[in-house]
């Protein structure tokens, strides 16, 4: 069930696909794309990841855990291939186990700084999201406008549960305890703490790191506009992509696929550009971001592999 359900992204990418009235303009724009300012969107894929190595190491600070940056990197990147595989980028978790190899720290305190990394992008893209639902309300009706919403107000609420003492506790000890007898109190203890101690010690430091990673992902997103000659200003780029990424979160798919291309091939023609002229712009944004990141991650993957179970602990 789950494999079918990450199948209907894809899926649904097929079906606009036949379903377009010109789907060669796809391929055609596509192939019309100057190399030059794809190449620089690729490159900035690295400057992305750095802020992001960056934002984690300070994180685990607030802890006083000090992750040298020649183990934070690897680590990091070897579990953003596999993020990039799943929905939701559940992958991110593996980094628990590098940190468990690397310095020792309890799985409870590494997989909080995970969540709490995320936690960090999901509020600040709530944001844009809230500009770009705005900005493009007329294209946001019927059953689109109720997912979007749904997962804003989802997006919303959901980490004040692990933030706020009380009930965040109660919710976390039912969770640890469904995923294993083996995981105490004292673990769920540690997880709250930790995650809030992070959160509070370095919101003004990670909330700007937060933003200049998002700032590098929308001027990815202007150069490969640029680079497809498309009249789009740099306003209507943050707000698709940022829907888009919103929409991405979805367990449908991975990496957003299908689901990114249908919102561009629905908001394209509202900005007198061809619903093919969208897709073929989401379809090079997943190849220039998501495919290099994951291929990024591949290599990294094969150099600093996963510890073991038995050399994580």
């Amino acid at each position: 069930m789950r494999t079918m359900l990450r199948l209907l992204g894809p899926a649904l990418l097929a079906v606009l696909l036949w379903r377009l009235p010109k789907s060669e303009d796809v391929l055609t724009t596509m192939a019309s794309a100057s190399p030059l300012p794809i190449i620089a969107a690729v490159a900035l894929n690295f400057v992305a990841i750095q802020i992001k190595v960056q934002r984690w190491r300070l994180l685990l600070r607030a802890r006083d855990i000090h992750y040298p940056m020649r183990q934070a990197w690897p680590a990091f990147v070897s579990s953003l291939y596999l993020a990039m595989l799943t929905p939701g980028r559940i992958g991110d978790a593996l980094r628990a186990r590098y940190l468990r190899h690397d310095l020792g720290t309890p799985y409870a305190e590494g997989l909080a700084s995970v969540v709490v990394d995320r936690i960090f992008d999901l509020y600040v893209l709530l944001g844009f999201v809230a500009f770009g639902v705005a900005r493009f309300s007329a294209v946001l009706s019927g059953d689109l406008a109720i997912v979007t919403w749904g997962g804003f107000l989802a997006i919303l609420v959901a980490p004040l549960f692990l933030l706020l003492p009380g009930t965040g506790d109660r919710l976390m000890r039912a969770v640890f305890t469904r995923i294993g007898s083996r995981v105490g109190s004292d673990a769920v203890d540690n997880f709250t703490e930790s995650a809030r101690t992070q959160f509070f010690r370095a919101l003004p430091k990670a909330g700007a790191l937060t933003l200049a990673g998002f700032s590098v992902n929308y001027l990815q997103g202007w150069l490969i506009a640029s680079a497809m000659h498309l009249d789009i200003s740099v306003a209507d780029i943050v707000a698709l992509m940022a829907m888009a990424a919103l929409l991405g979160l979805l367990p449908i798919s991975v990496s957003g696929v299908g689901v990114r291309e249908l919102l561009f091939a629905l908001v394209f023609p509202l900005l007198g550009i061809a619903a093919a002229v969208g897709v073929s712009f989401g379809l090079v944004l997943f190849a220039s971001i998501y495919l290099s990141l994951a291929l990024i991650g591949f290599v990294s993957w094969q150099v600093a592999p996963p510890p073991t179970e038995t050399s994580a602990k």
